[in-house]
């Protein structure tokens, strides 16, 4: 029996197997040209870090109250590859680490879980404590960066322009997230006299209670017909400078006005705090230990 002889069937062919060739070459460059290309490819990172604040707990006192309910918490979903803690004064920090062999697609339905295991244990967390804070989003790559300057412009002013360019270039087709850095929150520094307030009798904590007491948002009940609810509302929260400027303090029976002097500091750079407080308590757990 003859075997089958792939040259010679292609001699006898020559029309045949020259239209394949040409078919393949140009299905070839047809594909090459549409395929797909990505400069920041997408990356799933399997680490989320919990943070919580606690002001004015030491290391030990964040460790056992703050720390440990999380690590337990987390060690609940049974998915992960080590679960690091770091303990410090006012501040703890716990790195939950998914398992390697976990696929991509099952990683958000996962840090889904975490969050909802450190939620449930959040009533029993101290009162004081601040947070959990959840960050999963190390996987993000920002392809450009824009500077917004405006010579004789605030800050103020040139936030809100800001805040209009995001909002057009979350509109752009495949833009993924627009995120705004270098904002400077407004804010309206009260100074005042100790001396003055001294000689009139005054604290600063009544000052405080007072500015307080009167800008504080309440609820003030409705008013309803027979068609429509109508919300009353309490006046007399602060809405400019002068009405800080004018507002009276109340000392016993006196009434006093102090002349506080407001300062802005949107003109002034915002300095990030050194930290010098060091690692209290570092610990691991792993199931595979």
């Amino acid at each position: 029996m003859r075997r089958f002889n792939l040259s010679e069937w292609a001699l006898n062919n020559r029309p045949l197997v020259l239209f394949v060739m040409i078919a393949m070459a140009v299905i070839g460059a047809w594909s090459y040209k549409h395929l797909g290309q990505s400069e920041d490819p997408p990356f799933t990172f399997k680490a989320m870090v919990v943070q919580t604040m606690w002001p004015g707990a030491t290391a030990e006192q964040v460790s056992r109250q703050v720390t440990e309910p999380i690590e337990k918490a987390l060690m609940n979903t049974g998915q992960y590859e080590f679960i690091q803690s770091y303990s410090r004064p006012g501040e703890s920090q716990v790195i939950f680490m998914a398992r390697d062999s976990m696929r991509s697609k099952d990683v958000p339905e996962l840090f889904y879980q975490v969050r909802k295991k450190v939620g449930d244990i959040r009533g029993t967390l101290p009162a004081e404590a601040v947070g959990p804070f959840f960050n999963d989003e190390f996987g993000d790559t920002f392809g450009n960066i824009y500077a917004l300057t405006g010579k004789g412009f605030d800050y103020a002013l040139m936030r809100d322009y800001a805040d209009r360019i995001q909002l057009e270039l979350q509109r752009v087709a495949d833009v993924g997230k627009v995120d705004l850095l270098g904002l400077q929150d407004e804010k309206i520094w009260i100074e005042l006299s100790n001396t003055k307030l001294a000689t009139l009798g005054i604290s600063l904590q009544q000052v405080q209670q007072a500015l307080a007491q009167q800008n504080a948002v309440a609820p003030a009940s409705f008013f309803e017909t027979f068609s429509d609810r109508v919300q009353l509302r309490v006046s007399g929260q602060f809405d400019s400078v002068e009405a800080i400027r004018q507002f009276p303090i109340q000392a016993g029976d006196r009434t006093i006005h102090l002349a506080i002097s407001p300062r802005s500091n949107a003109a002034s750079p915002i300095r990030p705090r050194r930290r010098c407080a060091s690692w209290a308590r570092r610990r691991s757990v792993s199931p595979w230990r």
